[in-house]
């Protein structure tokens, strides 16, 4: 039997011409799109415009779409630029955890930009925003990192932000945060902080 010509139809797609224009304004315009996946493309091809970084902070307090989240957390970022800071920081005050875990994954990204922004976090009047802000130094890749967490633990007076503070320190430590750590241990009349920081000690001095 011959073989069949396959049909010159088969394989074609109907051309659709774009509802926006791949310029700032459509990308933008596509962001408030109702089809997530047009948002999450709109927030990847956005990632050439880093003038658009507080709209992307915008667009994330009332995006639901985990997928279309990420692509906005991805093309802040890639700016890192002091527009895409000012974008994330409030959203470590947020009740959404998606969204302060996302900020701080995406800070640690920028450790240039958001390195002037520290010593503010750390001083924040929200023990909590100074507990995302150790997190945060936990993954930043800056020379400054040790250098901050000492200053918690010899300043810091909420016991959950110093226990942050052990927490990292163990993992970023070295022989010279010891006397530090051992000094905190002592400042506080906790149980707890006291066998954090005996723990972190032991993990520093054995590595």
């Amino acid at each position: 039997m011959g073989l069949k010509k396959p049909s010159a139809q088969l394989g074609l797609h109907e051309v659709v011409e774009r509802e926006h224009p791949r310029d700032q304004a459509g990308l933008l315009m596509q962001l408030k799109d109702a089809q997530a996946g047009n948002r999450r493309w709109a927030a990847r091809d956005l990632a050439q415009y880093p003038a658009t970084a507080t709209t992307l902070g915008e667009a994330l307090l009332s995006e639901r779409d985990t997928s279309v989240r990420t692509a906005l957390f991805t093309t802040l970022a890639g700016f890192a630029t002091d527009d895409a800071v000012n974008a994330l920081l409030p959203l470590l005050r947020s009740e959404d955890a998606g969204l302060r875990n996302g900020a701080i994954e995406a800070l640690t990204e920028m450790p240039q930009a958001v390195a002037p922004r520290i010593q503010s976090l750390l001083h924040d009047s929200d023990p909590d925003v100074r507990i995302f802000t150790v997190n945060l130094l936990a993954e930043l890749r800056h020379e400054q990192v040790a250098t901050w967490l000492r200053q918690v633990l010899q300043q810091e007076s909420a016991v959950n932000v110093v226990a942050a503070a052990i927490e990292v320190m163990t993992e970023v430590g070295d022989l010279q945060d010891v006397p530090v750590l051992r000094a905190v241990g002592q400042r506080f009349d906790d149980p707890f902080v006291g066998f954090a920081a005996d723990m972190a000690i032991e993990r520093i001095e054995a590595a």
